[in-house]
């Protein structure tokens, strides 16, 4: 099995990306609550809405491919794609 890792803290939250021989995941630390988080990807790319007090913060990243599946746990979203 190959694996690789790679993380991004910089300003913004903790971006940290696992790549497989058979798929990848994409993993950011947000630390909002599930119901204020929406997460739609677009080919190779993830958007993620944050709603609360205020104004929508809207974020994007990256993705290594197309998702297959997104999920929202504890605030940490997570991106699964194949190879």
């Amino acid at each position: 099995m190959n694996i690789k890792q790679s993380r991004s803290t910089g300003d913004g939250a903790l971006v940290r990306r696992f790549e497989y021989d058979d798929g990848w995941i994409v993993a950011v630390d947000l630390g909002a609550a599930a119901e204020d988080v929406s997460v739609d990807t677009v080919g190779r790319t993830a958007i993620v809405v944050i709603e609360g007090d205020g104004e929508p913060v809207e974020s994007e990243f990256e993705l290594p491919g197309p998702a297959a599946s997104t999920e929202v746990v504890n605030g940490v979203v997570t991106v699964e794609g194949t190879r």
